[in-house]
């Protein structure tokens, strides 16, 4: 961002809504959004515009590869619907797959009023994700995409000798995730399965080690593994960040995708949904 604005703010404003945590205090205004990162509400202001207009700048340039931009015109949504996005910090990032998507519907389908509500959280786990879906099926939504499960494989302390969910809770959880929004709901509903991390790279990120934080590789192909193995569609993000020759679109934690990432991420899934996956 090319102000004098504190990096860091910025990347919380990007990658923290606490309004998320606090339903019953959705619409607070942004004065109070902005005391709580500890800035005034035009610097909030400020980054918000940034963010957004960046991440419209980014659609706006994937609309020009006019292959991409008719699959687009495939995806099954139909105008009025609303796609409600789940999962954690890699849907809940203003520059997330799910934020592109937005942008890039938005762009290319003006008319079709098609609501997107960003129900992603940071840092959340499966388990805290399943207590929310009742207030996520409250919502009606026609779409649900969800990308769940990384931090569910993250291991906390000196000697993190398990996860923060085991890998049987982990299956359970989304399989309840899954019958709640079937039996509340009538929405289509689209696994994506999350990246791969850098192992090495995570274990060396400052953050992470002052916090005791690490991931390891086998714990999220495990994961992964336990998506693909569901009935509905998966659209898997392992297979898509491998294919890199060299290092993979991650940022420097080695754990959360950058924004060419995301711009994977979206164009696989857009790849997907046009070609018929949920038919």
């Amino acid at each position: 961002m090319k102000t004098n604005i504190d990096p860091h703010l910025v990347k919380l404003v990007q990658s923290q809504h606490p309004e998320k945590l606090l339903p019953f205090v959705r619409n607070m205004n942004d004065q109070t959004l902005a005391a709580i990162y500890g800035t005034d509400a035009d610097t909030y202001r400020s980054i918000i515009r940034h963010l957004t207009q960046l991440a419209q700048d980014t659609a706006r340039e994937m609309l020009n590869d006019a292959a991409f931009a008719n699959k687009l015109d495939r995806i099954p949504f139909q105008a009025g619907q609303t796609i409600i996005a789940v999962g954690e910090s890699t849907t809940d990032d203003l520059l997330s797959w799910f934020e592109l998507l937005r942008h890039l519907i938005g762009l290319r389908r003006p008319h079709d009023g098609i609501r997107f509500i960003n129900e992603g959280i940071s840092g959340y786990t499966s388990t805290q994700t399943l207590r929310r879906m009742s207030s996520v099926t409250a919502m009606n939504p026609d779409w649900i995409l969800c990308m769940i499960g990384g931090n569910d494989a993250l291991r906390i302390g000196p000697e993190p000798a398990k996860t923060q969910v085991s890998p049987e809770e982990t299956a359970k959880n989304l399989s309840a995730i899954r019958h709640i929004a079937a039996s509340r709901t009538k929405a289509r509903w689209v696994w994506l399965t999350p990246p791969p991390i850098n192992e090495e790279q995570a274990a060396a990120y400052p953050y992470f080690q002052f916090s005791q934080l690490a991931w390891r590789s086998k714990d999220i192909a495990r994961v992964s593994e336990t998506i693909r193995s569901l009935p509905e569609p998966v659209v898997d993000m392992q297979s898509v960040f491998t294919a890199y020759v060299d290092q993979p679109p991650l940022g420097p934690d080695g754990v959360h995708p950058t924004l060419e990432g995301h711009q994977a991420i979206v164009t696989q899934l857009v790849e997907a949904l046009a070609g018929g996956i949920t038919a």
